[in-house]
């Protein structure tokens, strides 16, 4: 594992000037507009929660990690191997609570771990003792870094939950190198009428408190526990069946608080990447197998599913 202390310096997203640490340490300073940002917990706050809040209480309330899991489903999600990545630098473009970024780390690379909301402190937290990381949180549509400067990007679950996924999508297509690799995770637009029926429950579940939307995700939670239901009832109305009830209560939350919440066609993702300058494209298959669930992810009909792609930014 690399403990390497190099530092990609945090910059103005406005004119792209290093920011300098104040004298107390407690913000970093543009030194050309003069714009400063508190540094909080050792962690520079460019931006607060904002719509996004949701997910700041679900990663700091939430024990999610499963490391066998997560590294199967970081390779399946992004087409890097962590053995490629020592020495790297590498970009977590939406970190949640850390656990790739944690992975990616022990890997060897330098990671920046970025995240709109203060699910960064609950990703520090479970990167403590890695010296090889950043952490900042900030919009990713105004990243605090220079452009071009990272040989591996990726993004998993975030882009679709900004009021604008292809605009996010472009702003952090900005900072990977010529030559460097790209790759994003969507939610897939499924049938017309389950994205109808989604759209109705989700109308009301955005307007829940938390307390009352908590007690509806253990609902959900439980009958993701029941065989039957669990392979059926989850194609009509979205609750998760991860074997672990804390996953399934913060998978099923996770779908329901979010204020945006869109879905995409992979021709749509494939015409982003070509539009920012990708080659070399490579559709992601999903990583569960089976004959049935195939012919279902086929059909756009597994909600909460995904379009993945992976890319490498043209040279010259």
């Amino acid at each position: 594992m690399s403990t390497a202390a190099e530092t990609i310096p945090f910059v103005c997203h406005y004119d792209q000037t290093t920011l300098l640490l104040a004298a107390d340490k407690n913000a970093l300073i543009c030194p050309t507009c003069e714009r400063r940002t508190s540094i909080r917990d050792g962690i520079p706050r460019f931006v607060d929660d904002q719509h996004l809040e949701s997910f700041g209480h679900q990663w700091t309330r939430y024990e999610v990690m499963q490391p066998e899991e997560d590294r199967r489903t970081f390779e399946a999600k992004t087409g890097f191997r962590r053995v490629d990545l020592k020495g790297k630098r590498v970009l977590d473009a939406g970190c949640g609570g850390g656990r790739y970024t944690r992975l990616v780390a022990e890997a060897g690379a330098h990671v920046v771990a970025v995240d709109h909301t203060r699910a960064v402190e609950k990703a520090a937290q479970l990167c403590d003792g890695l010296s090889n990381i950043q952490f900042a949180q900030a919009d990713l549509k105004a990243l605090p870094l220079p452009h071009q400067s990272f040989d591996y990007v990726f993004s998993i679950g975030v882009m679709h939950h900004d009021a604008d996924t292809r605009l996010l999508f472009n702003a952090v297509a900005e900072l990977v190198k010529p030559g460097g690799q790209y790759a994003v995770w969507l939610y897939r637009r499924n049938q017309p009428w389950q994205e109808r029926i989604n759209t109705w429950l989700r109308n009301r579940t955005t307007q829940m408190s938390t307390a009352r939307l908590e007690k509806w995700c253990r609902r959900g939670a439980w009958l993701g526990r029941v065989p039957l239901l669990n392979r059926t009832l989850n194609k009509v109305v979205n609750f998760s069946n991860h074997p672990v009830h804390e996953n399934r209560l913060c998978d099923t939350y996770d779908w329901y608080a979010p204020k945006f919440q869109h879905h995409h066609t992979l021709a749509e993702l494939l015409d982003w990447f070509e539009g920012a300058g990708f080659e070399e494209l490579e559709i992601l298959p999903p990583e569960k197998t089976g004959r049935i669930y195939r012919w279902a992810y086929e059909k756009d009909m597994i909600i909460g599913s995904g379009v993945n792609v992976h890319g490498r930014r043209k040279s010259g």
